[in-house]
């Protein structure tokens, strides 16, 4: 038996290439944007795993995470390592009770512009502070809210196999911030029915104005069915004029697109919404030489 393996140590090893895996899109020495994906990071940072950190970040950037899967409480993912088979991870949070959701809604509803922030993909500052109000806490504490395990050879928990999906689950923060109240155990719409569910109560049936229940009562007026002609239908009056009224690219490239964010978990080499600009950008131009009577041509990328 080798000295490293009789004491439970294993040296570096060059993990397999994967093909196909979720590849990290942040460059430079930062995972995360925003202050609550940074957040999540330090969670795993405070773990003190030395280079594994440095391993973790190498994997997830080169595609090794192969597979994550996000629900109530728990995250299972598959990271091709340095042996054919897949590595199996799990990483379990603590659940919040039903109690403690009502706590924190209560607690939630003193501002009505943390519904607002929420409903608009942001995190609010200082909704920890609420939390902490309702004697809990948003982010999981290594000691007694979190576990994490790896099929892996390895002593150490968490390993670079871990540490890499810990990464790729801080970008994904950034596009749903909701994401980390999955993890704690409320999907985005069940939070979003407690917290105006709770605003509805306490106005004894009439919401409180600025609150997402108020913003939710607004909108429950009899939606307008769409007209059955197709003239009626793309705006067309039937007197005969130009139908297409000013024509013009786009002040702003794929408009739509940037609300919508990036894919969850994105594979490719490029961000998706940066591919995907260039394309709105080039089909737009195209499509203007096109109306004016011209010959544009399609270059195939």
């Amino acid at each position: 038996m080798a000295w490293w393996r009789e004491f439970g140590y294993f040296p570096p090893s060059r993990p397999r290439a994967a093909k196909g895996g979720i590849k990290a899109q942040s460059r430079g020495g930062t995972f995360g944007k925003s202050w609550w994906a940074r957040r999540w990071i330090e969670t795993l940072e405070s773990f003190n795993i030395g280079a594994r950190l440095q391993r973790g970040r190498s994997y997830a950037r080169r595609g090794q995470v192969l597979s994550i899967e996000i629900s109530k409480g728990t995250v299972s993912a598959r990271v091709q390592g340095s042996r054919p088979k897949p590595y199996q991870i799990q990483i379990k949070v603590v659940t919040l009770s039903k109690a403690h959701w009502r706590r924190l809604a209560d607690a939630l509803d003193r501002q009505a512009l943390f519904a607002a922030k929420l409903l608009a993909g942001e995190m609010p500052e200082d909704i920890e502070k609420a939390f902490q109000s309702a004697d809990l806490s948003l982010f999981p504490d290594k000691g007694k809210d979190l576990q994490t395990d790896c099929s892996c050879p390895d002593w150490s928990n968490p390993c670079k196999h871990i540490a890499a999906v810990y990464y790729l689950l801080g970008e994904e923060f950034d596009r749903d911030p909701f994401l980390i109240f999955k993890l704690r155990g409320m999907e985005r719409e069940e939070l979003i029915r407690l917290i105006g569910g709770t605003a509805a109560a306490k106005g004894k049936g009439t919401p409180r104005k600025g609150t997402l229940a108020e913003t939710e009562s607004v909108g429950e007026s009899p939606a307008v069915p769409l007209p059955q002609e197709p003239g009626a239908f793309w705006g067309q009056d039937g007197t005969g004029g130009d139908s297409f009224g000013e024509v013009r690219i786009p002040p702003v490239t794929a408009a739509l697109l940037r609300r919508l964010g990036n894919f969850p978990f994105w594979r490719g080499e490029e961000a998706f919404a940066d591919v995907l600009e260039g394309i709105y950008r080039e089909a737009a131009v195209l499509g203007m030489d096109v109306f004016l009577g011209g010959q544009a041509v399609w270059k195939e990328r």
